[in-house]
């Protein structure tokens, strides 16, 4: 990572037993004659926009007394709502096209004050049913039949006069379709949008989202799995563990099925009461994308953590620096180069970060780095003065950017003593060059390898890199969808899950000195990889749908270009299946 700006997927019947069989067909073939032609027609619903959910299209009211309201509703989203007001018994309207000498069946559901329900205009005995009102729904019904020159009726439904409002929802007028039609039956909701985390205990999040037009209901999803139901447009998931960051997605659902998951939040539980929560726990998403946050300004955007937008699932604090003990690292917030930004605040950011599902990582090395570890003493400081700086800042994990390389022997060493004390929460990231990642005997990659149980995601750098072997042993220039694929494929097929395995390239051509590619080629590698289409002249032998995500140097590059690469990037990792 660079501190400095840079420029650059039968058998045969007698005569006699012919001639009765012949008989059969045409006796049965004049039977279903009949049939058909004394059959009817489905009865069907001829009123229009009858559960309001289109407002009160087809509806009059007098008066202006009638309204539309998300609640109290008996299905769907809408319920008429109509209030009586001095000599207006506020009286809705709709006129129904019908068919002559014919018998329908009217019912509606109501609630409220006095409600009456009927029909006028039959042509025979015009009905009315009411009641004097009920605190929940309770169906009204009865019947007229159409006399032999009524080809259209009025469905009315009223109040009282000096009585209190009344709902109607659900009205049916059933019987043979007079030329008019039916609603259409209801289609598959969409996703629903704007889901976000509210109020959050140490066992339960709270989550709100946009309403769906046309749901009935919705479900909650945590981490992929159900974990409750609603009929409104907000839900409380509960049973949860302390301190504990969780993925939630919701679907909209009515009769007709389940619409496809909105976007995923996370949210964290709250530490349980009287105990020292330790190290934040942390859950990365099965897709996710890291952005490196730049501690010093060299010409990219300066930016508070609380400035790093939503896209970003992990935010590498850049960096941290040597001290003069061998291995240990230590932090200082350039406050000054930073315009004013506080530790206080800093600390402030990187919890309100957590509470949002996000991960705030430590980076340790850069181009400028110089830890090093390399023996038994100075592994164990590195892993010592790491936990001090997670237990004074709150970082979740840590992330090993040494580009003036490193000992895997030593390495793997301070990486397991450190996540004996953080525990099983640590996240750990890496972000080695392409000549570091081109065999499983280089350093970067033995040490990937060694913690491969505690390994969150390598990220390797695809950019200031010369040409490098793919994993078909053919060589591939930077800047290219087959780069990124094929070096990939070396560590998916090195011993590697795909789940540790991202993409990570600059924000823009200012982040890096070359090797930048466009948001459209990082998200195309990651399509090829994943599920074999988008690749490039180089495609893998499978797929790997589990493939992290990516990586970008840097936030403040990528703040400095508009955000364009999150924004383009950061919902395609998230929608990948």
């Amino acid at each position: 990572m660079e501190r400095s700006p840079v420029t650059s997927r039968r058998r045969r019947r007698t005569r006699q037993g012919l001639g009765a069989a012949i008989a059969v067909v045409a006796a049965g073939a004049m039977t279903v004659t009949g049939l058909v032609s004394s059959a009817e027609a489905a009865d069907v619903n001829v009123a229009k926009n009858a559960g309001f959910e289109s407002g009160l299209a087809n509806w009059t009211c007098s008066g202006g007394s009638g309204t539309t309201v998300s609640s109290p509703v008996h299905g769907g989203t809408s319920a008429l709502k109509a209030t009586p007001a001095g000599q207006d018994n506020a009286k809705c309207t709709q006129t129904v096209a019908v068919k002559p000498n014919s018998t329908y069946a009217l019912s509606s559901w109501v609630q409220g004050g006095y409600a009456y329900l009927g029909v006028s205009g039959t042509g025979t005995t015009d009905v009315s049913t009411w009641t004097p009102g009920s605190t929940s729904w309770s169906q009204l019904s009865t019947s007229f039949k159409t006399g032999a020159n009524t080809t259209s009726v009025t469905v009315y439904t009223h109040g009282w006069y000096g009585q209190a409002s009344y709902f109607v929802d659900d009205v049916s007028v059933s019987g043979p379709d007079g030329g008019g039609g039916t609603d259409p039956g209801p289609s598959i909701p969409a996703a629903p949008a704007g889901l976000a985390v509210g109020t959050t205990t140490s066992s339960s999040v709270s989550l709100s989202w946009n309403a769906v037009s046309g749901a009935t209901g919705y479900t909650v999803y945590k981490d992929g799995a159900k974990a409750a139901t609603a009929t409104s447009n907000s839900a409380t998931v509960t049973g949860l563990a302390a301190n504990t960051a969780y993925q939630f997605t919701v679907t909209a659902t009515n009769a007709a099925g389940e619409s496809v998951k909105s976007a995923s939040v996370s949210g964290r539980t709250a530490a349980g009461g009287g105990t020292d929560p330790g190290i934040p726990s942390t859950s990365v998403p099965k897709h996710a994308v890291t952005g490196y946050w730049q501690n010093f300004n060299n010409g990219a955007t300066v930016q508070k953590i609380s400035d790093v937008p939503a896209n970003y699932d992990i935010i590498a604090v850049s960096f941290a620096d040597a001290t003069a003990t061998p291995g240990a690292v230590t932090f200082n917030l350039d406050t000054a180069g930073l315009g004013g930004y506080t530790v206080a605040q800093f600390k402030a950011d990187i919890k309100a970060k957590q509470a949002a599902g996000k991960n705030v990582i430590i980076s340790v090395g850069g181009e400028k780095g110089s830890v090093s570890v390399n023996s038994d003493a100075s592994a164990t400081n590195f892993a010592n003065s790491l936990y001090s700086l997670i237990q004074e800042y709150g970082f979740n994990g840590v992330d090993i950017d040494l580009e003036n390389g490193l000992n895997s022997t030593y390495m793997t060493k301070a990486l397991r003593s450190l996540s004996q004390k953080a525990g099983s929460g640590l996240v750990i990231t890496m972000a080695p060059q392409t000549i570091d990642m081109q065999s499983t005997a280089g350093e970067y990659f033995k040490t990937a390898l060694g913690i491969k149980d505690i390994l969150t995601v390598v990220n390797m750098q695809y950019y200031n890199s010369g040409s490098m072997l793919g994993c078909d042993g053919k060589v591939y220039s930077q800047g290219s969808v087959d780069f990124l694929t094929a070096l990939a494929c070396i560590q998916l097929e090195g011993g590697l899950a795909p789940s540790q395995v991202g993409l990570g390239v600059p924000a823009s051509t200012s982040g890096a000195g070359s090797g930048y590619v466009s948001p459209s080629v990082v998200n195309a590698a990651l399509d090829c990889l994943a599920a074999g289409t988008n690749c490039g002249t180089f495609k893998p032998s499978k797929t790997y749908p589990g493939v992290r995500g990516a990586m970008t140097w840097s936030t403040n590059w990528d703040a400095k270009s508009g955000n364009a690469w999150s924004n383009a990037v950061g919902p395609h990792v998230h929608g990948m299946p």
